[in-house]
């Protein structure tokens, strides 16, 4: 009896132990399982909403381009202004008719439109449509831009057209300038909400994540089940007020802004969300992941754990052995493919990955430090001393400060003390004498436990492709089609960069436009026009540095900003300008006189920021007119 005891006691204890074994062992699993389905939640809604981001930007800024194409066009301009005197003529709409089919099949948009604001006139492809009035509350969005001061804007609304069936559509609409700068129409551009619905769905139904396009009030304009015609905030919608704030603020462009809310909000939703700010069309593409159904699982898969617990400890005696082996087999078969799954991702994604010891100011790793000794840096260099070798040696000249300063040791602590922990850079790089590329450092801070030490994993990734692209799309936004010289929103803002950045130099402000060109438009036809206008570029151009600031600001109207030392300098600048320009335009058969006006603003005593200064060098412009054309004037009080 007491052996029977004595066994009874003891199996008791084993199972009291396996239990206690099993219970532990599950409850560390789910925490371990936990954290990592959080990271695995922040990764996937990182790379989705990089991967959305990039292909709406790709998306958007051909409708953007094409429209304001559209606007400059002065073919399209002339033709309107004669619109007052055809409006009983039905011929006059087929060439309206022909030129927007022409942009519609070329580039496959679902509309494509024109809108006189002298007779409310709607031309799209297929001819007259509709007349727009104030009463018509479908028009609301028309009157709204004509009294913007933007130069373009997106709207969702419902296409009205003929055929159109009132799908729900996304317009980019640009307003047309007479050369007064009169709004004389809007024209742009029409995609179907469907269309980027689909590409939002695709997103969700691959990696179960909610994607929107929302505006600066929060409003939904496109997501995967909502338009902006339903007039929805998301943040109200998804329980998401307690960063509102921070999301819509958030307009770094080609960088994103993720965080957890914190369940604050009513519906106390805890959710992962990425912004992103997409310049091309002002709205913001927002991404968010909600873990509780996988949280849900987890559990779920506990209480399953503990339910086969109960089962096993019937039967622990006499399978022991082989349930533990087994168990422990599998544990470690499950880690090593996790492992090796993102040692994988890990290398398609980077190029190359080193870690570096803050805290001590050296390379971490073996690789770490074969890359130092490569570039000629002896064993055991200082980081910060290593830091400088690599910028002097692999770094274009331009980014090397740059490149120090993201990356030395006093920065890197100064940033993970302010509870920043990832530091991006992108830079021009060379490893070898085959030229530089681009290449971008994602650096992630961290405490190690093992020694106590700050240390930073740096992955390297060539972006080369795609940052050309980039800065090749960015310089065609900013650049006049015709003339390869700034438009007028990027004069505008280079000239005020210029301002800003160096308000302790002196600077002329010039004015150019070419005396009589309707008359060349009239006499010899609008193709000698554009060649004019090109020749009169070209001449301005070779009067010029390439980092003076040219600018095209309307049909045959021109700004230049320079820097400048003296009233004299100015004026040989001046003088020379206007012999220069007088020119002789021979183009085929046609013939004509060149010859220009000119209105000068000097700063900072015409002004000091740049609308003063275009209005004061616009009245001495309109004074050389007075005088006969043909010569220069500067802004006087």
């Amino acid at each position: 009896m007491s052996k029977k005891n004595i066994l009874i006691k003891t199996n008791i204890l084993v199972c009291l132990i396996i239990l206690a074994g099993f219970l532990l062992t599950a409850i560390l699993s789910y925490r371990a399982n936990y954290s990592s389905a959080l990271e695995n939640v922040e990764q996937i809604t990182d790379l989705t909403s990089e991967g959305i981001y990039y292909q709406l930007s790709t998306i958007f800024t051909k409708p953007v381009n094409v429209s304001l194409t559209m606007a400059n066009d002065s073919f399209l301009k002339n033709y309107l202004a004669k619109e007052a005197g055809c409006l009983e003529d039905d011929s006059y709409i087929e060439p309206l008719k022909e030129y927007l089919g022409a942009y519609q099949k070329k580039y496959g948009f679902d509309s494509v439109f024109l809108i006189s604001t002298a007779s409310g006139r709607y031309y799209n492809f297929q001819g007259l449509d509709r007349i727009l009035t104030r009463d018509n509350p479908e028009n609301v969005w028309y009157y709204a831009m004509l009294e913007d001061s933007e130069d373009y804007s997106l709207n969702v609304d419902n296409d009205e057209v003929v055929n159109a069936n009132n799908d729900i559509t996304i317009f980019v609409n640009c307003k047309i300038y007479d050369e007064k700068d009169n709004t004389i129409g809007i024209i742009g551009v029409g995609l179907r909400v469907d269309y980027l619905q689909t590409i939002l769905r695709e997103y969700q139904n691959d990696f179960d994540v909610n994607a929107y396009l929302i505006n600066e009030q929060g409003m939904i304009e496109v997501s995967s089940e909502h338009s902006g015609y339903e007039h929805l905030n998301l943040f109200e919608e998804n329980g998401l007020t307690d960063i509102r704030d921070e999301l819509l603020d958030w307009k770094e462009e080609g960088t994103s802004k993720s965080l957890w809310s914190s369940g604050s909000a009513p519906s106390g939703k805890r959710a992962y969300v990425v912004a992103r700010y997409i310049p091309e069309i002002s709205w913001h593409l927002i991404v968010e992941q909600d873990p509780p159904s996988l949280i849900a699982k987890l559990r779920q898969q506990l209480y399953h754990t503990a339910v086969a617990i109960a089962a096993i400890l019937l039967i622990i005696l006499f399978v022991i052995g082989f349930v533990i082996g087994k168990f422990n087999k599998h544990i470690l078969r499950l880690t090593q493919e996790k492992e090796e799954a993102f040692r994988k991702a890990t290398e398609q994604l980077y190029d190359n990955i080193y870690e570096l010891n803050i805290t001590q100011n050296r390379a971490a790793g073996v690789s770490t430090q074969r890359y130092f000794e490569s570039l000629g840096v002896p064993a055991n260099t200082p980081y910060d001393k290593a830091l400088r070798v690599i910028a002097e040696k692999q770094i274009k000249e331009e980014y090397r400060e740059g490149y120090i300063s993201m990356f030395s040791p006093e920065n890197v602590m100064k940033n993970y003390r302010s509870n920043n922990t990832h530091l991006q850079y992108d830079f021009m790089i060379s490893l070898d004498d085959s030229g530089y590329f681009w290449m971008r450092i994602d650096a992630y801070i961290y405490l190690c436990t093992e020694d106590h030490s700050i240390h930073m994993f740096t992955y390297r990734k060539n972006i080369d492709a795609e940052k050309r692209h980039e800065l090749k799309t960015e310089k065609k936004i900013q650049t006049d089609e015709m003339t390869g010289l700034l438009n007028k929103t990027a004069t505008r803002q280079h000239i005020s960069a210029a301002l800003t950045l160096n308000p302790e130099k002196k600077y002329a402000f010039f004015i150019l436009d070419i005396d009589n060109f309707k008359q060349a438009n009239d006499l010899h036809g609008h193709d000698f026009g554009d060649y004019v206008i090109i020749r009169f570029t070209d001449i301005m151009k070779s009067n010029f540095r390439t980092d003076d600031i040219l600018g095209r600001i309307g049909g045959d109207e021109f700004v230049v900003f320079i820097p400048v030392n003296d009233m004299e300098s100015t004026i040989a600048k001046a003088e020379l300008l206007v012999s220069s320009l007088r020119q002789t335009c021979s183009y085929h058969s046609s013939s004509w006189n060149i010859t220009s006006s000119i209105g000068i603003a000097l700063y900072p005593d015409a002004g000091t920021d740049f609308d003063t200064l275009y209005k004061n060098a616009d009245t001495a412009l309109y004074e050389s007119k007075r005088l006969g054309k043909n010569r220069y004037s500067f802004f006087r009080e």
